[in-house]
């Protein structure tokens, strides 16, 4: 059945035309056909997915590397119900995703027809807007909303999700209901701080004399203010995965490699965008020591939780941390010059040291490679320019530090592990000029290692690199401590390179120092591209001595959990 300009799957195609969408996520059903072909007709590309967790990935890896609302198209039934990991972690990441599906016929609703459900009751509670839209004049005006909502207008950004009757779809919208005002786009929300809140904040930084800067999802964007704000104040500087790549390595303020240090020791932490979630211990005083915390955000969350400031800006980070370098005007910073370069002095040594000890990482007893030599080779060869995708557990561990880009994405706070390819071929698709490499852990890959079907067909310009070390490696460490005993934790040294060869992409298994740098080199000029490093699972990462398997009961940290623990029965409240 043919579907014709004016329905309302051409008004949903020409909104996101007149939106600036240029490409969608998507795995086609019957369900959602209208919508696909009209996409196609207003020449939105579809890239097709092999399975819609993916698309939603991808959708949400295009909106955090390039602050564009990220589109998924997903069909019924279990074509919506295999999105739903990427919903949550897209809801958890507070990423701006409109994710599009479809429904059975309105006369068929609720008859028992094919792949019927209610799928806004499975996603109202990871999504900021859901609806089912019967009715076709009301299209345009739903869609508006929803993408609003996505970006955070009126509350928290994150997915936003919309299905619609197929014979909705395929109904006209009358023309006199064809508004601009919904069609076109929207400029976004900027909100300026309260001067005086700014006042109170300049008047607590600038007096403070051991200054913690940390950034998070809600900076982004904001980038040239943090720096501007880091060299007026000279505070010491961290991110934690959510900005990665948003203050270059060799700004002064940057002590990453400090972190259990600098957090100890500040006496004033000013977090920006940054929620105080289990990567941050929560803000606990037992990790934050008497610090007092001063909070900007454009976003609930990321403002009020688990910490309350002493000063609080709900604003649009760009602009406060702009207006609090203008309030500072010439008035010298009190910070102690000496504990920042101490810490600074402390952070390079450490990271030098690593560079080195990560090139000269030997192998394991098994003669396999050591994960820190594969990254030291891959780090060399990818250069200061490129965009970097983390993924696993074990190896994440290992790869979040051994890496460096100016952008970088990882499993985020939700660990959803299996991000790696489907976010990797985003980023190559978005930013096809820029060297794009995906590091993952051979368990974390296989969640969505069929997408290697989709980089070839979309010739999707990414390198893939497995480090296959044949298991669940934390876990593996963690049984073998704590229970003396591994119970289905261990994989193969599976034929990564292989599969992917079998789907037409190059691919190299590596297994010795010497083929290393060749293959890398090779990979890199033959993108897309996949690389099986077989690696030594004798290898113990830092996740995995710290007691991140076996999740602690009061902190994620074994050392942290310790720490709670004795701080809470210092406040006769254990």
């Amino acid at each position: 059945m043919k579907v014709l300009p004016d329905s309302a799957a051409d008004l949903i195609a020409r909104l996101l035309k007149r939106r600036g969408i240029t490409r969608v996520f998507a795995l086609c059903g019957g369900h959602i056909m209208p919508i696909w072909m009209r996409l196609d007709a207003a020449g939105i590309r579809i890239v097709d997915v092999r399975d819609e967790r993916a698309a939603v990935h991808m959708a949400q890896a295009h909106a955090e590397l390039t602050g564009e609302l990220g589109v998924a198209l997903v069909t019924a039934g279990p074509g919506m119900t295999n999105a739903v990991t990427g919903i949550a972690n897209a809801h958890t990441s507070r990423a701006p995703v409109l994710v599009l599906s479809g429904g059975n016929p309105r006369p068929q609703e609720n008859r028992g027809g094919l792949q019927d459900m209610d799928h806004t009751q499975l996603v109202r509670s990871i999504t900021r807007y859901a609806r089912t839209v019967r009715e076709p004049s009301l299209v345009l005006q739903e869609l508006d909303e929803a993408i609003s909502r996505a970006f955070g207008e009126g509350g928290e950004p994150g997915p936003s999700y919309i299905d619609f009757p197929t014979d909705t779809l395929r109904g006209i919208v009358p023309k006199a209901l064809q508004l601009d005002e919904h069609l076109d786009p929207k400029p976004r929300t900027v909100t300026l701080p309260n001067p005086a809140e700014v006042a109170r904040a300049v008047e607590l930084l600038w007096s403070a004399r051991r200054v913690l800067v940390i950034s998070g999802r809600g900076a982004r964007g904001a980038g040239a203010e943090l720096i501007g704000l880091l060299d007026r104040l000279g505070a010491a500087y961290l991110d934690t995965g959510e900005s990665r790549g948003l203050v270059p390595d060799d700004h002064p303020s940057v002590v990453a490699a400090m972190r259990g240090a600098v957090m100890g020791d500040a006496d004033v932490v000013l977090t920006v965008g940054r929620r105080l979630d289990f990567q941050l211990g929560y803000g606990s005083p037992a990790v934050f020591k008497d610090a007092k915390f001063i909070r900007i955000a454009d976003a609930p969350s990321e403002m009020r939780d688990n910490r309350r400031g002493v000063v609080e800006i709900m604003a649009s980070p760009a602009e406060t941390l702009r207006a609090m370098v203008a309030q500072a005007g010439n008035r010298q910073s009190r910070v102690d010059r000496q504990w920042a370069a101490k810490l600074r002095s402390g952070h390079e040594d450490r990271a030098r040291k690593l560079q080195q000890s990560m090139a000269a990482a030997p192998n394991g007893a098994d003669g396999r490679l050591h994960p820190n030599k594969v990254l030291s080779a891959l780090q060399q060869a990818i250069g200061n320019d490129s965009i970097v995708i983390t993924d696993g557990g074990d190896f994440l561990a290992f790869a979040r530090v051994g890496l460096n880009a100016p952008m970088m994405l990882d499993p985020g706070p939700f660990g959803c592990i299996g991000i790696g390819v489907p976010y990797g071929i985003a980023a190559s698709l978005a930013f096809p000029g820029k060297t794009v490499v995906v590091a993952t852990g051979d368990g974390a890959f296989g969640f969505n290692a069929i997408e290697i079907d989709t980089a070839v067909r979309h010739k999707a310009p990414v390198l893939i690199v497995v480090a296959n070390n044949g298991a669940w490696q934390i876990e593996v460490h963690d049984q073998t401590v704590t229970h003396g005993k591994v119970v289905g934790t261990r994989l193969q040294f599976a034929d990564h390179a292989g599969m992917a060869r079998a789907f037409g992409m190059h691919a190299e298994r590596v297994e010795t120092e010497e083929q290393l740098g060749p293959a890398i080199e090779r990979a890199l000029a033959n993108r897309p591209a996949l690389l099986d490093m077989v690696v030594t699972p004798e290898a113990i990462s830092s996740d995995g001595k710290t007691g991140l398997a076996w999740v602690p009961d009061l902190q994620p940290l074994a050392a942290w959990d310790d720490a709670e623990r004795k701080w809470r029965a210092s406040q006769g409240n254990a």
